[in-house]
């Protein structure tokens, strides 16, 4: 492992005056080149306390700067425009190099490192991208990456895309169904609409006709209502 005094502020790693140990090619690779660290000799560690005030001065003075850049870039929208297939692919991607030259173009001027892009986007859409305007201030931007520049409207409108390429009209909401309840008013109040099952039906016809069958026909004389006449009471006759 090799130490070093950090010359101003590392994510993940420490602040500005901080001794830290990290493996020699991290160090050799970027943050000696960078400018971000010292050798933690003796010599440097001296030199850096004797300008160790003016190093936090100048880190405050481009804190400041880029705070008030990243106030206007605040809901930035950068478009890029590639090919892709009928799904969203992109043939090829979008990197580093695209965003920094698309926020340029914007007004903002940054550097390649200063874009925070953990992996190469490789379909349309928005993407979020973190700006690194100063070790202690970031910003994220949009990347609306689209095949043409009328499809990057439609996808800042948030219209969802065909694989056409087109917006998709969104799909009618199904009726709700009728409560249970309700249709149970709705029977009681108008019972004659009720619709009795087939077979309840056929078996009420049945019995009908069994009932009408069974039953004893009526004697004669029956039918107008009048009855056999009675005879009256023999009575003794005397002499």
């Amino acid at each position: 492992m090799m130490e070093l005094i950090l010359l101003e502020r590392v994510e993940k790693l420490g602040q500005m005056g901080d001794l830290v140990k990290v493996k020699p090619g991290y160090a050799r690779n970027y943050l000696l080149p960078q400018k971000k660290a010292l050798r933690a000799t003796k010599a440097n560690m001296k030199s850096f306390e004797s300008q160790r005030v003016h190093l936090e001065a100048a880190n405050l003075e481009r804190r400041t700067e880029a705070e008030a850049v990243a106030a206007k870039m605040v809901n930035l929208t950068i478009v890029l425009v590639g090919q892709a297939g009928e799904t969203g692919q992109l043939f090829g991607s979008v990197r580093s190099r695209d965003i920094s030259d698309g926020v340029t173009d914007a007004g903002f001027e940054i550097k390649l490192n200063q874009v925070k892009l953990e992996r190469p986007i490789k379909t349309i859409g928005l993407h979020q991208v973190r700006i690194a305007l100063h070790p202690e201030v970031t910003v994220d931007i949009t990347a609306n990456v689209a095949r043409s520049e009328e499809e990057a409207k439609l996808q800042a409108t948030g219209a969802v895309l065909t694989e056409a390429g087109g917006a998709e009209p969104a799909e009618p909401a199904e009726p709700a169904e009728p409560a249970e309840d309700a249709a149970a008013v709705e029977l009681f109040e108008n019972p004659e609409d009720m619709e009795i099952p087939q077979d309840e039906e056929e078996a009420a016809e049945e019995k009908a006709a069994a009932d009408v069958a069974t039953e004893e026909p009526p004697q004669d004389g029956a039918d107008d209502g009048e009855g056999a006449a009675t005879e009256p009471p023999e009575t003794d006759e005397k002499g």
